[in-house]
C-alpha cells in the first residue's frame, strides 16, 4: 500500500475542516517540572466525541459514494472508534452500527446508543472483529478503525496541527497504539514536515500489536489481557506495521498500572483527564528521556479523555496506587 503521503493528509485537513475541532497544542508547565524536560502536549482529548477518532469517522463518512452511506455503517470498536463514528454518522444523518466486546466501557456503549448507532456487544475483541466481518459481508460499510489509508490521512491532520504550531522545538514525539493508525499518520506528517523528530510509539502490557508485529516482520495475531480497551487490536493492519516499521524510531511497552498512574499523574500535574491509553505515555517519556538525555524537547499526542473519575479510582485501588 506505501506511506501515506503529505498531500493525503493535506487533503483530509481540508475535507474535515468544520466538522473537527483544530484542538490546542500547549505547552505544560507542570509536565515539564515533573519529567525535568520541555513537554508540549497536543490536547486531542478535547475533539468532539473525547479522542482523535473523530478525525478519520468523518474523513471516511464525508468520501464515501451516497450509496455507501445508504447501505449504513459498521466499525467495530474498544470505545473511541465507536463512539466518533456514531457521533459524526448522527450529524450526516448516516445509519451506523458498532460492534465493541464487554470489555468496552459502559459510558462509550451509552454514548455511541444515545447518537443513535445500534451497538452489538461480543463476548471480547476477536469475536467484535469477527462479527465486524460478517456485518460487512452482509453489506454494511465498513469504517475500519486502522486499516483504511482514508483514515490513517485523516488521523495525521494530528501531525500536521502538530507541526504547524511547534516550528522546530520538538526533537521527540510519543503516540499511543492501539491498532496504530493515530502513529501512522502522525509519523507520516512528521516526517514530511519535521525530519529530525524521532517519533516513540507506547502500548500497554497485553496489548502489543505492534511491538509483536515488528518482532514478527509483519502482523500477527496477539493475546489481548490489557485492562484498557481502547488499545486492545487483536492485530495491527499491514498499512500501519509498514509505517511505523519504517518512520518510527522504538514502540515502548509499559505496564497498565504505570499507564493509570500517567493518567492520575496528568490529572494532578497537566490538569488535564485523560483515559490510561494518554496515561502510558508518561512512564514512557522517561524511558525516552533516559534514552536520549540532555536537550529532548517533548511531544506529548493526548489522544483521548473517554473515562470515568470512578474507573480510573477503581483500576487505582487495584493497583494499589495512590
Amino acid at each position: 500500500m506505501g506511506i501515506v503521503d503529505i498531500e493525503a493528509i493535506e487533503s483530509a485537513a481540508e475535507l474535515i475542516a468544520g466538522h473537527v475541532v483544530r484542538t490546542p497544542t500547549v505547552p505544560s508547565p507542570g509536565l515539564t517540572a515533573l519529567l525535568g524536560a520541555p513537554v508540549t502536549a497536543k490536547l486531542e482529548l478535547l475533539q468532539r466525541t473525547g479522542s482523535f477518532k473523530a478525525r478519520g469517522a468523518t474523513a471516511k463518512l464525508l468520501s464515501l459514494s451516497e450509496a455507501d452511506r445508504a447501505a449504513g455503517m459498521v466499525a467495530v470498536s474498544g470505545g473511541n472508534h465507536g463512539i466518533a463514528v456514531a457521533v459524526m454518522a448522527g450529524a450526516l444523518d448516516v445509519k451506523a452500527t458498532v460492534v465493541m466486546p464487554k470489555s468496552a466501557p459502559a459510558r462509550a456503549v451509552r454514548i455511541a446508543e444515545e447518537a443513535g448507532a445500534l451497538v452489538r456487544l461480543t463476548d471480547d475483541m476477536g469475536s467484535a472483529f469477527a462479527l465486524m466481518s460478517q456485518l460487512e459481508a452482509e453489506g454494511l460499510t465498513l469504517v475500519h478503525p486502522y486499516d483504511d489509508p482514508v483514515v490513517v490521512a485523516a488521523q495525521g491532520t494530528v501531525g500536521l496541527e502538530l507541526a504547524d504550531d511547534t516550528d522546530d522545538e520538538l526533537t521527540d514525539v510519543l503516540v499511543s497504539i492501539g491498532g496504530g493508525g493515530l502513529i501512522a499518520g502522525v509519523a507520516a506528517a512528521l516526517r514530511a514536515r519535521r525530519p529530525g523528530v524521532r517519533i516513540w510509539g507506547v502500548e500497554t502490557e497485553g496489548a502489543e500489536a505492534m511491538s509483536q508485529a515488528l518482532a514478527a516482520g509483519g502482523p500477527v495475531p496477539v493475546a489481548l489481557s490489557s485492562i484498557i480497551s481502547t488499545l486492545s487490536a487483536p492485530s495491527v493492519s499491514q498499512l500501519t506495521y509498514d509505517h511505523v516499521s519504517a518512520l518510527v524510531t522504538e514502540v515502548l511497552v509499559v505496564s497498565d498500572a504505570e499507564a493509570v498512574q500517567g493518567t492520575l499523574d496528568l490529572a494532578e500535574h497537566a490538569k488535564v483527564w485523560t483515559e490510561p491509553a494518554a496515561g502510558c505515555l508518561l512512564p514512557a517519556a522517561r524511558r525516552v528521556l533516559e534514552r536520549v538525555g540532555d536537550g529532548a524537547r517533548l511531544g506529548l499526542v493526548v489522544c483521548g479523555g473517554n473515562v470515568t473519575a470512578w474507573d480510573v479510582m477503581s483500576w487505582a485501588d487495584r493497583f494499589g496506587l495512590r
